[in-house]
């Protein structure tokens, strides 16, 4: 296979998984090794391509993002999404994914622990489903400060390969009264400063290791992630207008199971 087309193939799991509540992470595992592209090559490149996903959601919720970098006064009681809420929601990962960043890529980047954070997190999100009551937060500008930094705590879980970043927030937002759709929004904001650390942080540390001979297939990659991810979230958040998170959750389930088959079953 042309590593053109494995950039397509990976580029559109990349858009499409990224900001639904099914693992980017796990996914990516997965199918790069059913595809054979493993390695120090297929680690920076699925960093590079995660960058044009951050983009879609920079692109998308641009007047948001103009509108939080901009000084204002907030209460905890409301006052509309700010830098404050930003910090909030992030504070708790960065902290705990910075002390434990060596280990999980040591440990936990296997098809295995994929599968156990498959089934882990749609567990989650059916009982967030089922626990939850009517919501007091629909709208993402009318969260609380105490409910930024919640879901920020819920978000950690995201850092076991498989769980899902907003799986993980989303299911928190429905336990602290928020509504899918907002929940999934903050989900979403709060990943453009998350993401970009720790892809800017990667390529960091492997930069004297791209090759110019590469730039085709990173490109290529890029904008199919863009523009998969931009259209992955328009269709979700109406899709959670009217739809809750068990589809996703028996989802991963089915994921789990097939994927344990692949790399564990067959004889």
């Amino acid at each position: 296979m042309s590593e053109n087309l494995i950039a397509v193939i990976i580029g559109i799991v990349e858009g499409i998984t990224e900001y639904l509540p099914v693992s980017s992470t796990g996914h990516m595992i997965l199918v790069g090794s059913m595809l054979g592209f493993e390695g120090e090559k297929a680690s920076v490149f699925e960093v590079f391509i995660q960058l044009g996903a951050i983009l879609s959601v920079i692109f998308l919720y641009r007047e948001k993002f103009i509108r939080i970098l901009r000084p204002q006064k907030v209460s905890m009681f409301g006052g509309g999404l700010s830098m404050q809420h930003i910090l909030a929601g992030i504070v708790p990962v960065m902290g705990i994914g910075y002390l434990l960043h060596k280990p999980i890529k040591t440990y936990l980047f296997s098809p295995y622990t994929v599968i156990v954070g498959l089934i882990l997190g749609a567990i989650l999100m059916l009982a967030a489903e089922k626990v939850a009551k009517r919501p007091v937060t629909t709208d993402v500008d009318k969260m609380t400060l105490k409910q930024a930094f919640w879901v920020g705590l819920f978000q950690v879980l995201a850092l076991w390969p498989g769980f899902s970043r907003s799986g993980s927030t989303i299911s928190g937002g429905l336990l602290l009264g928020m509504s899918r759709a907002a929940a999934a929004e903050f989900s979403f904001i709060i990943a453009v400063p998350l993401m970009a650390v720790a892809c800017l942080y990667d390529l960091l540390k492997v930069w004297d290791k791209l090759n110019i001979a590469d730039l085709q297939m990173f490109a290529i990659g890029f904008v199919v992630a863009f523009v998969v991810a931009y259209l992955s979230i328009v269709w979700f958040i109406r899709f959670l207008n009217k739809s809750t998170l068990a589809s996703f959750a028996y989802y991963r389930f089915l994921l789990a199971a097939a994927s344990y088959y692949y790399f564990f079953g067959r004889i």
